[in-house]
């Protein structure tokens, strides 16, 4: 399946969006196609990164960047977005330093090789993802047993939420993973070798 949407060039993209493009390029050595398929729309662009960077780098809390992309990985898979999960599975295989953990977290994140707090924490983001009209007051406890605070509660729920429109977004437009996301975090990085 080919993208419905063309990717935005890079040339024709507003300074301070192609500058943040390049920022990426230059850390990740390649560009995620989702920077230049919501390019399209500059002000839609802005928007969404200044919620997910709001989200997803926020240094409070006691979600980790791997819990975090732990949510993205389990909650995308059950909206059956493939860029997400691949993209967002790359990143969660790097964080938590597991080869194995994304693809498990996808699947059947029950059966995943995570802690019993992961567990609670997918419980509740799968449970805001597929029925939040259900949520009430008995969802909370396991989460404070866990030493979650009512303010990493509201991440998980955010996350959840704002990776749903996302998940939405690359699905309808058929935005495809970048082929670098497949490989990443699956076999240890080669070490330079002394000179």
């Amino acid at each position: 399946m080919t993208e419905r949407y063309p990717l935005a060039e890079l040339k024709d993209l507003p300074d301070d969006i192609r500058a943040a493009v390049l920022e990426v390029q230059e850390k990740a050595g390649f560009v995620p196609n989702v920077f230049l398929a919501l390019a399209r729309r500059p002000a839609e662009w802005r928007a969404f990164f200044a919620y997910h960077d709001a989200l997803m780098l926020k240094e409070e809390g006691s979600l980790t960047k791997g819990d975090r992309e732990m949510i993205v990985t389990a909650t995308s898979a059950a909206n059956q977005c493939l860029y997400c999960v691949v993209a967002h599975g790359a990143l969660l295989r790097i964080y938590e330093k597991k080869p194995l953990v994304a693809d498990q977290v996808a699947v059947n994140w029950r059966k995943a090789d995570i802690t019993p707090r992961q567990q609670a924490m997918l419980a509740f983001a799968m449970k805001a993802c597929e029925r939040s009209h259900e949520i009430d007051e008995s969802d909370f406890p396991p989460l404070h047993a866990h030493g979650f605070s009512d303010d990493d509660i509201w991440d998980i729920a955010a996350i959840t939420a704002f990776f749903g429109l996302s998940n939405r977004m690359a699905s309808f437009s058929g935005m495809q993973p970048n082929p670098e996301f497949y490989l990443m975090g699956r076999l240890p990085r080669e070490k330079k070798q002394a000179d």
